[in-house]
């Protein structure tokens, strides 16, 4: 095989590898914890997006707010492609929950509210070339988010006005 093929089959077989490390590195290890905690609970998984989501808002808010510095606009960038990264996990999640009609009706209308928020903190800084590709990347990322949820929201009225839970004897929803 040539050595080229044999480069390129490499680097294609490393891919999904480096894309999800890169998700790794937007989390830190206690979010990560959080997020195995989670698993089984799509609710407060949703939830737990949505916090670390809005702490990476707030780094930018912060940085903003704050006397220009030396790095920034770096570390704009930084917030902005970890924003980025979560959001993209917290889509591919809602996507599951869709596929396989998981309940995560109570944490939705709280996402609404979330993206409402995120959109204008993303929106906040000044034109700077250091940043401003990772924010419209953000501002895509969040439009999807937007039109996943409230599809979501559709679908799960739908889906649970024919299907609805099961409940014990005490009236909790029996996990399936």
């Amino acid at each position: 095989m040539p050595r080229f093929l044999l480069s390129l089959c490499l680097i294609l077989s490393l891919a999904p590898a480096l894309h999800a490390q890169t998700r790794e590195d937007a989390l830190s290890q206690a979010e990560i914890e959080k997020l195995r905690d989670t698993n089984r609970l799509p609710d407060e998984r949703v939830l737990a997006f949505v916090k670390f989501l809005d702490e990476r808002t707030d780094t930018i808010r912060t940085l903003v707010s704050k006397p220009r510095r030396p790095g920034r606009e770096q570390d704009i960038h930084d917030a902005l492609e970890q924003f980025i990264s979560i959001a993209d996990s917290l889509e591919d999640n809602l996507n599951e929950y869709e596929t396989r009609h998981r309940d995560v009706r109570k944490s939705l209308p709280k996402l609404l509210r979330a993206i409402d928020r995120w959109t204008s903190t993303i929106k906040s800084p000044a034109d700077d070339e250091a940043y401003n590709v990772s924010r419209k990347l953000a501002l895509e990322s969040i439009r999807d988010l937007r039109e996943d949820t409230e599809h979501l929201i559709e679908d799960q009225k739908t889906w649970f006005a024919a299907h609805p839970p099961q409940k014990d004897a005490e009236g909790n929803v029996i996990e399936q």
